[in-house]
């Protein structure tokens, strides 16, 4: 029982549509996606992405395949107007891809707005202005009449100062937000005024962006809400209704669902739903989820670790471990139940079959994930406790995936030797697995110098037996590093790092630095972990990435590498 009666709220009113079609569709296509994790996402962070980040997530969006993305409120600040003006002159944004920013129906944020998106080659601007009751009444004080003059107002000046900008292909999209809190008959007039004021035509259609800005009802009601608007609006083949459906409730990916059903045409939201307050609707899922109904999405999650990395990177917020899709434990069962149906699924799984799997509504393979963490064996199977007795015992705090990885060593050498496995043992695999990796590559020393704003080092390692000084340069260690092995013809990618301080009890003796790192190869195909320690922390990040190399299995270059003579490599 909470504290105060649920009588302090009302239900929410049904819409009055008796012969509704949208529960008896289906959704047979994609919708027209438009990313906002540089706007809606960026601004909903604790710490907002800096130019590098955005500019790492806009060409990340971009190689996934959308074709609109929502880059900046540029009137916000000079770090968005600043960020819009980059893409545009830095030449950065591909031929089909539109930029889209966003401004309230204000004059002087509009004119900043348009003076940010000067010599873009097509953009989307995007006005708002709240019309429900509540903010009609409360916040501005205005009549329905002067609501619906302040976006007819905006528009035309959007349409003037389009106009003196003839360089560039203009596309208006107009929000009504809190439409879901609104009276549908005066979301209609405001929507009907817009397209008008706007002059919209089958060849220059408007954007209706008719968004749950805050969740009030189920997502019926919301399809309800669609279904009127989409069946009432004048100039309907002038208009692309588009869907933004936030998560106060937890139903934003079902609204969207049901939204499309009830004939909108485009879905606005962020990669991992991570907008205003609970969040926005999220893409991947959204999208994943028509994938696993025979539909192509039309968006490249076929590396979805690589994707998930660098959200995390650039957003500074991780993303839950039972994620659907995506998270590092969604393929993983930890129920013997659970791990016997799926062991007999894939027993009987043909290449050419429709996938059915018990407990796995989508290959791992279709988002690059494989089948080693799908079952593991937890405390319950009385082989537990691995990263338990790492930290506890030897102050070994392993990553999350790593976890994984390591839990099938241990698996194995279980399922080979029977019994339980005490803390020494574990270790001695967790050594022979990540620490003692000496072939074919084998760390010798390093130095490092700086080279103008660059970071260089030249190492010393082993390749194939023969000593190797190998010269590369970068914008850190680990980076300099990197370039240095594909010098020698030795080609991988860092996917991830974390270091951890240790204790220097145990058998780790007197390290006190541990460093994780996630690796794949040059394609980004294959990954698995390296493990560095050292008294250093470069030293054991380098220590790491040459465990992971040779855990990856690279192949041994012929030429290009220098042959060391013992001297010291400082210049």
């Amino acid at each position: 029982m909470l504290k105060h009666p649920a009588s302090k709220y009302r239900p929410f009113p049904p819409v009055n549509l008796a012969d509704r079609q949208w529960p008896n569709r289906t959704i047979t296509q994609p919708p027209i996606w438009m990313s906002t994790d540089l706007r809606d996402g960026n601004q909903s962070l604790f710490e907002p992405m800096n130019a590098e980040r955005k500019m790492r997530m806009f060409h990340m969006l971009c190689e996934i395949g959308f074709k609109e993305i929502e880059v900046a409120f540029p009137s916000a600040s000079e770090t968005d107007f600043n960020f819009v003006r980059g893409l545009i002159e830095g030449g950065h944004i591909p031929e089909d891809v539109t930029i889209e920013v966003l401004t309230q129906a204000r004059e002087h944020l509009i004119r900043r707005t348009m003076e940010s998106l000067k010599g873009a080659r097509r953009a989307i601007v995007h006005v708002y202005n709240p019309i429900s009751k509540p903010f009609r009444e409360t916040v501005f004080r205005m009549s329905k009449a002067e609501v619906v003059d302040m976006a007819v107002s905006a528009v035309k000046l959007v349409r003037q100062l389009a106009d003196q900008q003839p360089e560039t292909q203009w596309v208006l999209e107009y929000s009504p937000e809190t439409f879901t809190a609104a009276e549908l008959d005066f979301s209609l007039e405001i929507c009907d005024a817009v397209t008008e004021a706007w002059g919209a035509t089958p060849d220059n259609k408007v954007i209706l962006n008719l968004p749950t800005t805050v969740e009030l009802a189920t997502p019926n009601v919301y399809a309800d809400q669609i279904e009127w608007m989409h069946r009432q609006l004048a100039r309907r083949d002038s208009v692309i209704l588009s869907l933004h459906t936030h998560n106060d409730r937890g139903t934003a990916v079902a609204s969207a669902e049901l939204g499309l059903m009830a004939g909108a045409d485009r879905v606005e939201g962020c990669l991992f739903g991570n907008g205003e307050r609970t969040g926005n609707v999220d893409i991947v899922t959204l999208a994943m989820n028509l994938y696993t109904q025979g539909i192509d999405p039309g968006l490249d999650f076929s590396d979805i670790d690589a994707v998930a990395r660098t959200v995390e990177y650039c957003n500074q917020l991780p993303i839950h471990p039972r994620h659907p899709y995506v998270g590092d434990l969604v393929f993983t069962a930890f129920s013997g139940s659970h791990q016997d149906a799926i062991k007999k699924g894939f027993a009987v799984q043909q290449s050419d079959a429709l996938w059915s799997v018990p407990y796995l509504p989508v290959d791992p393979k279709d988002v690059g994930r494989n089948y080693d963490s799908v079952i593991r064996v937890n405390s319950q199977s009385g082989k537990g406790g691995i990263a338990y007795l790492l930290e506890t015992e030897y102050g070994i705090v392993m990553p999350r995936r790593l976890q994984v990885e390591f839990s099938g060593v241990v698996q194995k050498h279980a399922d080979s030797h029977g019994g339980e496995i005490s803390a020494a043992e574990i270790w001695q695999l967790f050594s022979a697995t990540y620490l003692d990796t000496v072939a074919p590559v084998r760390y010798r020393e390093h130095h490092l110098f700086e080279h103008g704003a660059a970071q260089g080092i030249r190492l010393n390692v082993d390749i194939g037996g023969i000593s190797h000084l190998l010269t590369g340069e970068g914008n850190g260690p680990i980076d300099a590093a990197v370039h240095a092995l594909q010098s020698a013809g030795i080609y991988v990618q860092v996917r991830s790092y974390e270091e951890r301080s240790m204790g220097a009890s145990g058998e780790a003796g007197d390290a006190r630095a541990c460093a994780f790192m996630e690796i794949a190869d040059a394609e980004g195909s294959t990954g698995c972990y390296g493990v560095g320690m050292d008294a250093n922390i470069v030293t054991a990040s380098i220590k790491a990435l040459v465990s992971g190399t040779n855990r990856i299995g690279v192949t041994l270059p012929k030429t290009g590498a220098i042959a060391w003579d013992g001297a010291s490599a400082v210049a």
